[in-house]
């Protein structure tokens, strides 16, 4: 009834083998499926969920809301709080506008920069994803990675002529890319920590390098921190490196587990949004009341002192762990953590890009994944895919985590 049994493509196992669990219900650290088997999970919903599954403030701020009612396609005073808070943790922010998915996000911020600009090409980052629209899909790695497809059947020739690709963490083919069309590319669009390519931070220098080349070029600078966006730190990853971009977009935590994202940036540029200017984006759903409470109360409880120096204390022992295991049994592995994300790849070592991500061995990661997940740990079904630890994961979650990690890379090491 579902094309491929599952609603996203990387929720499939096609390429770890077995059938995707089915989940019944989550609390804190560990959700369960259908057939009552017990996970700590390491996906939180990728990565949304950084209070844990059913998380009490959540729940209680979902529940007043809809007592009121669920949707009114008419502003809410919930909405322009969201939005208040964002503005607050992200100086480079003045104006928000809220949408449902950060697809939605992602491409109505390169139609901003294109309408603001009056350029027409983009460029983007070899394994970096930005939604599924057209023209993105180009060397999206982690879900059209592990599927092993081109990523943009469908989507007209002229989309992806458009769309510039350079090699992450390289500012020598930026700097090539603008030689060779001048004038013609209206942003760079990134992840600052690259999170569909294991977790791959940004060398230093390097996103500072694309502020200062997009200021000389007169292209805009658009951080895609759907995934980052106050996961890293409570500025973000652009408070993490001090860099600010032109515009920002958001999702996962900002919906606190609800279908809801954002974009925002300068003042001159969102004033071009309609209807106050030109650059049209809609949707019935934006800012619904019920995600934005969610929404609300997740930042809302990121705002107490150390919970970025709890997250980042779990992801760097459970990354720290995992590399310890991996040197005592002799695998390669290379291991990364920032704040709440964590990555992993049966590779020595460095990836700082994504053809250096696809080297990793696949065979010992299906080894590794299967025997995880026989252990009671849910990770995600790709070796693209980063890792998140939520404020519910203990230490004894990330002891027990290591206990079974131990085994499954004694497994792996075995594959050749």
């Amino acid at each position: 009834m579902i094309p491929g049994g599952v609603n996203s493509p990387v929720r499939g196992f096609g390429s770890v083998g077995g059938t995707p669990l089915f989940i019944d219900r989550g609390k804190g650290s560990r959700i369960w499926d259908i057939d009552g088997n017990e996970y700590i999970d390491y996906v939180g919903s990728w990565g949304p969920l950084i209070l844990g599954h059913a998380a009490p403030p959540i729940l209680k701020a979902m529940r007043e809301v809809m007592k009121r009612g669920t949707s009114f396609g008419a502003p809410t005073e919930i909405e322009t709080q969201l939005a208040e808070a964002i503005c607050r943790a992200l100086p480079s922010v003045k104006k928000v506008r809220m949408v449902s998915s950060g697809t939605e996000a992602t491409m109505s911020a390169i139609r901003l920069a294109r309408g603001c600009t009056g350029r027409d090409r983009v460029l983007k980052f070899e394994g970096c994803y930005h939604g599924h629209s057209d023209g993105l899909l180009v060397g999206a790695g982690s879900g059209v990675a592990t599927l092993g497809i081109p990523g943009s059947p469908g989507v007209p020739a002229a989309m992806t002529e458009l769309t510039v690709q350079a090699p992450y963490n390289n500012l020598e083919a930026v700097v090539e890319a603008f030689a060779r069309w001048p004038g013609e590319i209206a942003c760079i669009i990134v992840e600052p920590i690259a999170g569909n390519m294991g977790c791959v931070p940004p060398r230093p220098g390097f996103l500072k390098g694309l502020r200062t080349l997009c200021d000389a070029e007169g292209a805009l600078l658009i951080f895609d921190e759907v995934m980052t966006g106050f996961r890293v730190a409570k500025g973000s990853a652009q408070g993490l490196y001090g860099v600010r971009p032109d515009l920002t977009c958001l999702g996962k935590i900002v919906g606190g587990g609800m279908p809801a994202a954002a974009y925002g940036g300068r003042n001159d540029l969102m004033r071009q949004v309609a209807p106050a200017g030109d650059v049209y984006q809609a949707g019935t759903l934006s800012g619904n009341p019920v995600a934005m409470a969610a929404g609300l109360a997740t930042l809302e409880r990121l705002e107490e002192p150390g919970v970025y120096e709890q997250l980042g204390a779990r992801a760097q022992a459970l990354a720290q762990g995992l590399q310890r295991h991996a040197d005592e049994v002799g695998v390669e592995l290379t291991t990364t953590s920032v704040g709440g994300m964590f990555g992993f790849s049966f590779h020595p070592g460095p990836i700082e890009c994504f053809a250096q991500a696809q080297e990793n061995h696949e065979g010992r990661f299906r080894r590794f994944f299967t025997r995880m997940m026989q252990g009671g740990i849910n990770l995600a079904p790709s070796a693209y895919e980063t890792g998140f630890v939520s404020l519910a994961h203990t230490p004894s979650d990330i002891q027990r985590t290591l206990e079974v990690a131990r085994k499954a890379l004694e497994a792996a090491a075995r594959i050749r």
